[in-house]
């Protein structure tokens, strides 16, 4: 019964507002200092830095510490792989390497504390994880895109290289200028410079435009939005144990009140 009130304790603590607006706020300040390392500061700055540092570091082993305690079985907590990265970027941030060859290593992984925020945040780990279970279907998607790609790259390489060997000497140079065209940064230019001499390319450049930027891109979007829908659903679901598991420690420890008060009666 105290294993399981102590355990209920400390998932309080874990799904206090407070606690983690105050582990989010901490990341932020994290990050900030990892900003104010790349400029040149007086020493005096430097040391606040260092000291808030290793206050920011010392909080986040607490913060840890408190999440494995909050979990029922302490085995599964490693079996959720955002609890394995945040524990080795906690226990890699202790190791005091800051003066040695590894001190790179230290710097980088303070950099990578900025990314706990996805694992603190449940909308921002719906969506990497949406992101990721996506790859398999935008896997095919991008290869038809660079189908695509390639066919228009390899047209405009033998037709448009006589106008701008620069933009279309080679399929590659031209891959690198359908790019250009695809983030619309000055594909003006180059349409204008090629219907100069050829008065139908814009066909050529707007068609490219609408596969790429347009239908491709909602094809993407409609994956990842599907995927992410699902992802929703089953976080809703996965959310209904865990509030039944509450319960059933509010009624273990009501029946642990009940007894004590039957027996002091008696």
């Amino acid at each position: 019964m105290k294993a399981v009130s102590l355990d209920a304790h400390f998932q309080k603590i874990k799904s206090n507002k407070l606690f983690e607006t105050f582990i989010v706020a901490i990341i932020i300040v994290s990050a900030l200092l990892v900003g104010a390392k790349t400029y040149d500061v007086p020493d005096a700055v430097n040391r606040v830095v260092l000291v808030l540092d290793w206050l920011i570091t010392f909080i986040f082993v607490i913060e840890i510490t408190i999440r494995f305690l909050a979990e029922q079985n302490k085995k599964r907590f490693f079996y959720n792989a955002w609890n394995v990265f945040d524990t080795l970027i906690v226990l890699v941030s202790i190791i005091p390497i800051e003066n040695s060859d590894l001190a790179f290593i230290g710097r980088l992984v303070r950099i990578f504390r900025v990314l706990r925020m996805v694992s603190l945040v449940p909308e921002l780990r719906i969506l990497i994880t949406s992101l990721i279970k996506a790859l398999p279907q935008l896997a095919y998607v991008m290869l038809l895109m660079f189908i695509i790609y390639y066919i228009y790259a390899a047209m405009g390489s033998t037709f448009f290289e006589d106008i701008n060997p620069v933009l279309w000497g080679d399929v590659a140079i031209s891959m690198l200028t359908l790019f250009r065209v695809m983030t619309f940064e000055d594909w003006t230019d180059v349409m204008y410079e090629v219907m100069a001499v050829y008065s139908l390319s814009w066909i050529y450049f707007l068609s490219f435009i609408f596969f790429t930027a347009f239908a491709f891109l909602n094809m993407v979007i409609g994956i990842v939005v599907n995927v992410m829908e699902k992802e929703n659903r089953a976080a809703e679901e996965a959310e209904q144990p865990s509030e039944n598991a509450e319960l059933q420690a509010i009624r273990s420890e009501l029946a642990e009140i009940k007894s004590l008060l039957k027996q002091r009666e008696n």
